[in-house]
């Protein structure tokens, strides 16, 4: 559902009790946790329950599993999801009481006023991974930023706080066009490869809103000028009278690298700042992995901050869920998952596992995101896919969406070249039918933006029962 964002965003601190439709979702429990940190009474509810309204009610916030319009009793705000239709319930009940209804994106944009320093995270790939580094950085170089990342971060133990420091970094999304709403003092861009154009209709106007979003921006901006996408918006950001750091591992640029290596589930790599060498081990493998890291350096100097404190403290970076995270091993076989939805992350991670096999058997199993992505990128989904030595493909996670009985899990099945390519079916039945496929030695990664990450677990257990 497309909620508009007010012409005027109150700050957080005069929003009274907010209520969240769909609080389990990454983004609106980041905005509810920094909420309920900074004072505000904060509750929400969501279709069913997960580990994430466990944590949530270990923070005080009250989640209700389901819902109903007598849950905003009382409540003065309600921020609902992009996911959430427009015949929810809780919907229906905030238009009737006139409760103020906004959008996650202002949501976010109430907890960024003065004197918050705003970081903003822009890019189509790598947009958590890079806040997260960012965030670890900072910490190393002893900041204490806030911080509301898309993801659950290990090594932060959270994916949002409420920091001391005045700096609020913040991962950017431009699925809705959120990330227009920022107006951040500093942005990044990892990347713009065309995604979403369901909402924004064609490829011209998804660059186009990333040139609007460094319109918003105040001071400087640090983009990644490997990527022709972003390296289009330097120009735009210059014009503008922004400060424009660049980030390439192929390119000349402001902040680059030598000797990259990935060994095991490590990233080597020797950071050049300033003419200044800084040798950088990250705890994940994958290329992308550094060019994130190379971002997250040059704006934490940005920032004013020491590239060593800054090394230090991505070294202590060791992934995000569902960022090739490491599920297990049972039988001989090894189990990752990964967000990864769109075809150039799917090749990105695909690489990175390819090179933790080291050797072993690749198995990807993969879910396709959104009927409507599916339609667009099902061919380019399978190509990429044809990285494994075989592949699983099941039902399209529909989300917000309607079934389209001519765009199925078998166009990105047939797309698939070289190598075994199977239309698994529903993910229920995933796990059983990956029972028939994999064998011992194996490597499998799960792939994709919905409940596949279930699978994962499922496969482990039938494995270990094996």
């Amino acid at each position: 559902m497309r909620i508009p964002v007010p012409e005027h965003v109150l700050p957080a601190a005069e929003l009274g009790t907010v209520h969240f439709i769909g609080i389990g979702g990454a983004g609106l429990s980041a905005i509810a946790r920094i909420m309920a940190q900074r004072g505000l009474r904060v509750q929400g509810s969501d279709a069913r329950d997960s580990d994430v309204l466990a944590s949530l009610r270990a923070e005080g916030i009250e989640c209700f599993v389901g819902q109903n319009g007598e849950h905003l009793a009382g409540v003065d705000t309600v921020i609902a999801s992009t996911a959430v239709r427009e015949d929810n319930p809780e919907i229906l009940e905030a238009q009737r009481a006139g409760v103020r209804l906004w959008p996650r994106s202002a949501g976010l944009a109430s907890l960024m006023a003065p004197p918050a320093v705003t970081v903003a995270v822009a890019g189509t790939h790598g947009k958590t991974t890079t806040t997260a580094m960012l965030t670890c950085a900072l910490q190393g170089a002893g900041a204490d930023p806030s911080f509301a990342i898309g993801a659950e971060i290990p090594s932060l133990g959270t994916n949002a706080r409420a920091g001391a420091d005045d700096i609020f970094v913040v991962e950017a999304d431009e699925s809705d066009g959120a990330f227009l709403h920022y107006h951040p003092q500093v942005a990044l861009v990892t990347n713009v490869d065309a995604d979403h154009l369901d909402v924004w209709g064609s490829v011209e106007a998804y660059e186009r809103a990333f040139a609007d979003f460094i319109a918003t921006v105040e001071t400087a901006v640090v983009l990644v000028i490997d990527d022709p996408g972003a390296e289009r918006l330097a120009e735009v950001a210059r014009s503008a009278g922004l400060r424009v750091v660049t980030v390439g591992l192929d390119t000349p640029a402001d902040v680059t690298a030598h000797g990259l290596r990935v060994e095991g589930g490590s990233t080597l790599l020797t950071a050049v700042v300033d003419g200044v060498s800084e040798p950088l081990e990250l705890a994940v493998p994958g290329r992308h992995y550094a060019q994130d890291a190379l971002l997250a350096l040059a704006a934490g100097s940005v920032l004013g901050h020491e590239p060593a404190a800054l090394a230090r403290g991505l070294g202590a970076y060791a992934g995000a869920a569902r960022r090739m995270e490491y599920k297990g091993e049972a039988g001989g076989v090894r189990v990752y998952d990964s967000y990864a939805h769109h075809p150039t992350e799917l090749v990105a991670d695909l690489a990175a596992a390819r090179q933790v096999a080291d050797g072993a058997r690749l198995v990807a199993v993969f879910q396709p995101h959104l009927v409507s992505r599916t339609r667009i990128f099902g061919s380019l989904m399978g190509q990429a896919l044809s990285a494994a030595d075989e592949v699983a493909v099941v039902d399209i996670y529909l989300a917000r969406e309607d079934p389209d009985p001519e765009v199925t899990a078998q166009l990105v099945a047939d797309a698939v070249t070289g190598v075994p390519a199977h239309a698994i079916g529903p993910v229920g039945e995933a796990a059983d039918r990956l029972m028939t496929l994999v064998r011992p030695g194996d490597v499998v990664v799960t792939l994709g933006a919905g409940d596949i990450t279930e699978v994962g677990p499922r496969l482990l257990a039938s494995l270990e029962s094996r």
